[in-house]
């Protein structure tokens, strides 16, 4: 036995995806520790992973998986890439070594369950309730940055209901205060959705570009190349969230770059571009999964020229 229960042919509970956690940080007490960062609406713990060496000069990577509940692939994906890093430690190249990794797989706790025991397709939290029948909200419109803007709703009963205010929620709110008050060096933003195979920088809450939005093409396009290859055909778009997707304010990746100045911040759309959609068969993790430890070594290079 392992010592855990978690794979990467079949899609887990969150259970399986904290037990996993923890096994990493006792297996490998030099490189992995674990922090619950705050509580979900429901009281279910957020729990985030550190992958660090303990050299002091490091930069700082974020990654989140799970932020809309039926997008199972992506706390699939995010476990992934950090279960590389890890069981093969020793053999990763000094990019990836020198890197303190913040993995957050399940971003909302209460809907992933929620999706796999009542309704496979819901996207939003479990909070919101005390503004009508209507459960939920948009975590991904919930951040603080240019709040309650396009491609937002202010109707509890809508997909992308916004929250009653900026940092409403408090899945979000503790990424937000954590980010904010944690020493690390913060270079890289990655949060994973599907799907729809696209590589989002900011803006997202409307039809603009930051000035050096040529970097994060040149990266973009850069991390879409090294995909491409990693899977033997799986094609990812690269641009701006805004206008390559369609505008959407108060996004996490918007608020990194905004609030934080994080300069690679990126929204990371996987598999597939439809046929399945949320559904993605379990059988597609492994491949998603080498897709996209492809795309976090190439932030990875760059974040260390930084």
């Amino acid at each position: 036995m392992t010592g855990h229960r978690m794979t990467w042919t079949a899609y887990h509970r969150l259970s399986d995806i904290y037990d996993w956690m923890d096994y990493l940080a006792q297996t490998y007490p030099d490189l992995c520790s674990t922090k619950a960062i705050g509580k979900s609406v429901q009281g279910r713990e957020l729990k985030v992973l550190r992958i660090s060496n303990g050299n002091p000069a490091n930069r700082a990577i974020w990654m989140d998986g799970g932020i809309h509940a039926r997008e199972w692939i992506s706390p699939a994906t995010v476990t992934y890439i950090a279960n590389e890093l890890v069981e093969d430690w020793d053999n990763q190249p000094d990019h990836l070594r020198n890197v303190d990794w913040y993995v957050l797989p399940v971003h909302n706790p209460d809907g992933y369950e929620h999706s796999h025991q009542y309704d496979r397709l819901w996207r939003k939290n479990r909070g919101g309730l005390q503004y009508g029948p209507c459960a939920g909200v948009d975590l991904n419109r919930n951040y603080g940055y240019k709040w309650g803007g396009q491609g937002t709703s202010k109707q509890p009963c809508s997909e992308i209901f916004a929250g009653s205010g900026p940092f409403s929620e408090p899945e979000s709110k503790a990424v937000s205060e954590f980010m904010q008050s944690s020493a690390a060096d913060w270079k890289g933003f990655l949060t994973f959705h599907s799907y729809g195979q696209y590589i989002l920088y900011p803006w997202g809450y409307d039809r603009v570009v930051p000035p050096d939005h040529a970097d994060l093409k040149r990266v973009g396009d850069a991390a879409a190349e090294q995909m491409l290859q990693a899977s033997g055909g799986s094609r990812y778009t690269v641009g701006p969230s805004g206008s390559t997707l369609y505008p959407a304010a108060g996004g996490s990746d918007d608020w990194a770059r905004g609030a934080l100045n994080i300069k690679y911040a990126y929204t990371v759309e996987l598999r597939d571009t439809g046929r399945y959609g949320f559904v993605l068969p379990a059988n597609q993790i492994k491949p998603t999964g080498d897709e996209a430890v492809a795309f976090v070594d190439i932030i990875a290079q760059e974040v260390a020229k930084l």
